[in-house]
C-alpha cells in the first residue's frame, strides 16, 4: 500500500431520501494499491455512496476528491474521465457484439469520419497480456463463459483508463475455480497500482483480497478495520450491530417421496433438502417454472405425493407446493400494492381471503399480520407500499406468505435463490426459517449459485449444466473442486472423451 496522499478521498458525504438519511456524513480514503472492502447489511447504504461516488446521485453535503482534484458531481462522465470504473454484480455488456465492440461501445461520436478499431484493438489486447485477462476481441459475448464475460467487464473499465475499480458481488456467478482465476488478476491489478473497492456479501472473500474493511450501518460509517487483525464474526456483528448465529441444521431421517420429475434425477422426499447447484442461466428458472406449475416439462407431468398435477400455478398452490421466486421485485410481489394485499396475493380463494369474487378485508389482514410479526417484517405498517422494503424484509415477507399461507407445514418448498443479495443477518434468519420447515415435514428444492448456502443447507446435491441435472449425491461426497468442475461441465467432457 503506498504511503503517498489517497487516490480516493471522501468527506462528509450525505445523502438523504425524504426523512431517510442514506448516507450519514460519510469520510474515507482508499489508497493507491489498496483494496477497500465495503460491507453492511441491505439498507446500510452501500449503494447509495457508490452511485454518488459514479455520478449517478448528487450528494446533498460533502465532497470527492480524486488525486487531490475536486469530482464535479452528479457525473458519470466526469467519474469515467477521472479513473473511477465499475463493475457491476449484473453484466451490462451487448450480446449481440463482439468484446471489441463492448469494450468500445459509447466511446466514439458518430460523426466521427473513421472508426479506430486498430488502436482499441491493440489497447485492448495490451491490458488482456498485462493483467491475464485473456480473452478473443473477436468473439461474441453470447457465446462466452460467465467468468469470460466478468474478464470483459473489467477490462472494458481497464482499457477506459480506470485507476480505481469498483466490484459489485464479483463472484456471485462464478464457479469456485473461476473465482479463483479472478483473484489471481486483482492481485496482479493491485500490484500494479490499480486501487479497488470491494463489495461482497462473502465474509471469507472479503478477509482474502482486501487490506481494509469499511463497514456500513444505518447510513453511518460504523468502523474502518485491517482486514489482517479481523474475523468473520467481527464484521458480522459490526454489520448488524449483534452477534450473528448460524442457522442450525437438525439431523433428520427423510421420508416418502415427495415430489417426482419423469425423464430426471429430480426425486425430493419429505424433510430433505435437494440442492441444485450450477451457473446462472443454465436452466435454472426452467426448473423452478416447471416445479411451481408455470411450465409443462416434457418428460411429463410433474408428481406430487404420487399424483400427476398439470401445468397450472393455482393447482399447483392448492396442492400444498409453496414458491419463493429468483427475482424478488419482479416476480415476488406486486411492488405498489400494500403489503397485506402482497402476503395474500398467492393464495386469496384458495384460502378463504376471497368470497365471491370479494376480498376479505379482515381475514386478509389479520393474515398479513401474523406474516410481519411471526417472520419480522419491517419497514412500515401493512398499508406500506411494498416495494419501500428493503430486500431482506420484502423477501422476509414472500418466505411467511410461503410457508404460512397453506395453514399448514407445504407439501413442497421451492426456494430459488432465496438469499441473492441479502446481508449475512437475513441470509441466516432465512436459512433457518428453510431448516424449519423441512423439520416439519416439507421437501425443499434449493437452487442457488451460493455454494456456501448449498453445503450450509443441503442433504443432496444435484449439478445442473445446460439443462441436464446430473445424478444427485449426498452433500458430504461433494468437494468444492468437484462441483466446481461439474458446474463448468469439466466432468460431462471428460465422460464423453473417455
Amino acid at each position: 500500500m503506498s504511503a503517498s496522499s489517497p487516490v480516493l478521498r471522501l468527506r462528509g458525504l450525505t445523502k438523504r431520501f425524504g426523512a431517510l438519511v442514506a448516507n450519514d456524513s460519510i469520510s474515507l480514503d482508499l489508497d493507491r494499491g489498496e483494496v477497500l472492502a465495503l460491507l453492511g447489511e441491505n439498507g446500510a447504504g452501500k449503494s447509495t455512496l457508490v452511485s454518488i461516488l459514479f455520478g449517478h446521485y448528487v450528494a446533498d453535503e460533502g465532497s470527492i476528491e480524486v488525486d487531490g482534484r475536486p469530482l464535479p458531481p452528479g457525473q458519470p462522465k466526469a467519474a469515467l474521465a477521472a479513473g473511477i470504473g465499475m463493475v457491476h454484480q449484473h453484466f451490462t455488456l451487448a450480446d449481440n457484439l463482439s468484446v471489441l465492440d463492448n469494450v468500445m461501445l459509447g466511446t466514439e461520436s458518430l460523426w466521427q469520419p473513421f472508426s479506430r478499431r486498430g488502436e482499441w484493438r491493440a489497447r485492448l489486447q495490451d491490458a488482456a497480456q498485462r493483467f491475464g485477462l485473456h480473452v478473443d476481441p473477436d468473439a461474441r459475448i453470447a457465446e462466452l463463459s460467465v467468468g469470460e464475460r466478468q474478464r470483459v467487464e473489467i477490462l472494458k473499465a481497464l482499457v477506459r483508463g480506470a485507476r480505481i475499480l469498483i466490484l459489485d458481488e464479483p463472484t456471485a456467478v462464478l464457479t469456485p475455480q473461476e473465482s479463483e482465476s479472478l483473484f489471481a488478476t486483482l492481485a496482479q491489478m493491485v500490484a500494479g497500482g490499480l486501487s479497488i473497492i470491494f463489495i461482497s456479501h462473502k465474509l471469507d472473500e472479503v478477509l482474502r483480497v482486501s487490506d481494509r474493511v469499511a463497514v456500513l450501518r444505518a447510513g453511518k460509517l460504523i468502523a474502518v478495520l485491517p482486514a489482517a487483525g479481523a474475523s468473520k464474526s467481527d464484521l458480522a456483528e459490526a454489520m448488524v450491530g449483534r452477534s450473528v448465529a448460524p442457522a442450525v441444521k437438525t439431523r433428520r431421517e427423510a421420508g416418502a417421496v415427495v415430489c417426482e420429475l419423469p425423464g430426471t434425477t429430480l426425486a425430493i422426499r419429505a424433510g430433505e433438502v435437494f440442492a441444485v447447484a450450477g451457473v446462472a442461466g443454465n436452466g435454472q428458472q426452467a426448473l423452478a417454472d416447471a416445479l411451481c406449475g408455470e411450465l409443462a416439462p416434457p418428460g411429463g407431468a410433474l408428481r406430487l405425493d404420487g399424483r400427476a398435477l398439470p401445468a397450472s400455478p393455482r393447482r399447483f398452490v392448492a396442492a400444498g407446493v409453496a414458491r419463493i421466486p429468483e427475482d424478488r421485485h419482479a416476480v415476488g410481489v406486486v411492488g405498489d400494492l400494500p403489503i397485506w394485499e402482497n402476503a395474500v396475493l398467492e393464495r386469496y380463494a384458495s384460502a378463504g381471503f376471497a368470497r365471491a369474487g370479494v376480498v376479505r378485508r379482515g381475514a386478509a389482514r389479520a393474515f398479513a399480520q401474523q406474516v410481519v410479526e411471526r417472520f419480522d417484517v419491517r419497514g412500515g405498517g401493512l398499508e406500506t407500499t411494498t416495494r419501500s422494503l428493503s430486500g431482506g424484509n420484502m423477501q422476509k415477507l414472500i418466505l411467511g406468505r410461503a410457508l404460512l399461507g397453506s395453514g399448514s407445514t407445504p407439501r413442497l418448498v421451492v426456494a430459488n435463490q432465496p438469499t441473492w443479495g441479502l446481508d449475512i443477518g437475513a441470509v441466516a434468519y432465512v436459512h433457518q426459517q428453510l431448516l424449519d420447515a423441512c423439520a416439519a415435514g416439507a421437501a425443499l428444492l434449493l437452487i442457488s449459485e451460493d455454494l456456501d448456502e448449498i453445503f450450509a443447507l443441503a442433504d443432496r446435491i444435484a449439478v445442473l449444466h445446460h439443462g441436464v441435472l446430473g445424478a444427485p449425491r449426498p452433500a458430504a461426497d461433494w468437494t468444492l473442486a468437484e462441483i466446481g468442475l461439474a458446474m463448468s461441465g469439466a466432468q460431462t467432457e471428460a465422460r464423453h472423451a473417455a
